[in-house]
């Protein structure tokens, strides 16, 4: 692909998985500049005066609302920062979609930062989805480290799926989490790293309101010399529940650190964590080979599976 339109569709269909934005809210940013910006009857987006970020606000009430905010750097040697503020109104419901794919060809490193607040009142739902993509045979290094904050009024949820899959050489995923009365916040993560590559992830829940609960799952496959670490920390404050799974496999010579962390400021606040980190079953492997399939294609599967 050399066509610049081609490889921006590409990369659009990686981090968003879409060819081209449906009717709807949307607003696509690239190399640091907002390009592309569309409103609905139910969803506002304002640009920051200082150019550095959005925000968006969906009006209380909105159902079924989809809101596309893609970020697309498309060469080498930038520094993007953005600072991106969600508004949800009461009662309100909406999908937000917000990838962010680096296509780096130079050997000059590129960087993106995306910090996003959410702030979203009560009864609100919000599902949130992230993917990361990295592209280009350059020697610059891809980076993409992003800030998640939610704040959680009253019966307020969000569901966040974040996912990456390929090609991001350096990660600092951090999720910070607020949460009042009856509300709760799921997130599900997939990472995949290989080659020299790094991922960390972040997490730290504060579970503030009675019946609030949180649970967080991280799925990890570290191949070759990749490096990974997993923290996490919940804090029941009261009557609450909280979660961490974290599920790792290690192959190659790849290394993978878990620090799940639960902190119980109640007795009633129940707070449970798990790990598991360990190669690939020979018993599953095997039983692909009987198959047919050669140990790659084998080891591709279960992956695939286990990311799924």
């Amino acid at each position: 692909m050399d066509n610049k339109e081609d490889i921006q569709k590409f990369m659009l269909k990686k981090v968003a998985d879409i060819d081209e934005f449906p009717q709807g809210a949307h607003n696509l940013r690239i190399d640091g500049k907002g390009v592309e910006r569309v409103n609905s009857p139910n969803c506002e987006i304002v640009p920051k005066k200082d150019g550095s970020g959005i925000d968006i606000y969906i009006k209380a009430g909105a159902k079924n609302e989809l809101v596309y905010i893609p970020v697309l750097i498309m060469q080498g040697g930038i520094n993007d920062k953005v600072y991106n503020d969600f508004h949800i109104g009461k009662d309100s419901e909406v999908v937000i979609v917000a990838g962010c794919g680096i296509h780096n060809h130079t050997d000059h490193n590129t960087e993106h930062n995306g910090i996003h607040s959410f702030y979203i009142e009560e009864n609100a739902k919000v599902t949130y989805v992230e993917k990361h993509y990295g592209h280009g045979q350059g020697l610059g290094k891809k980076t993409l480290s992003p800030v998640t904050n939610v704040y959680l009024q009253k019966g307020a949820s969000m569901t966040m799926n974040s996912v990456q899959m390929e090609g991001v050489d350096y990660a600092v995923r951090t999720t910070n989490g607020e949460l009042q009365e009856g509300a709760t916040f799921v997130v599900t993560e997939k990472i995949l790293t290989q080659k020299d590559q790094y991922a960390d992830s972040i997490f730290d829940v504060k579970l503030f309101g009675k019946g609030a609960s949180t649970k967080i799952t991280s799925r990890a496959v570290a191949k070759e010399k990749s490096y990974q670490e997993f923290h996490s920390n919940v804090t029941g404050t009261c009557e609450s529940f909280g979660h961490i799974e974290c599920d790792a496999i290690l192959m190659n010579d790849a290394k993978i650190i878990a620090i799940p962390q639960i902190s119980a400021l109640s007795a009633d606040a129940h707070l449970i964590h798990e790990a598991t980190i360990g190669k690939i079953a020979g018993a599953q492997l095997d039983k692909l080979l009987t198959m047919g399939l050669n140990e790659k294609q084998a080891e591709d599967f279960i992956i695939k599976g286990f990311l799924s």
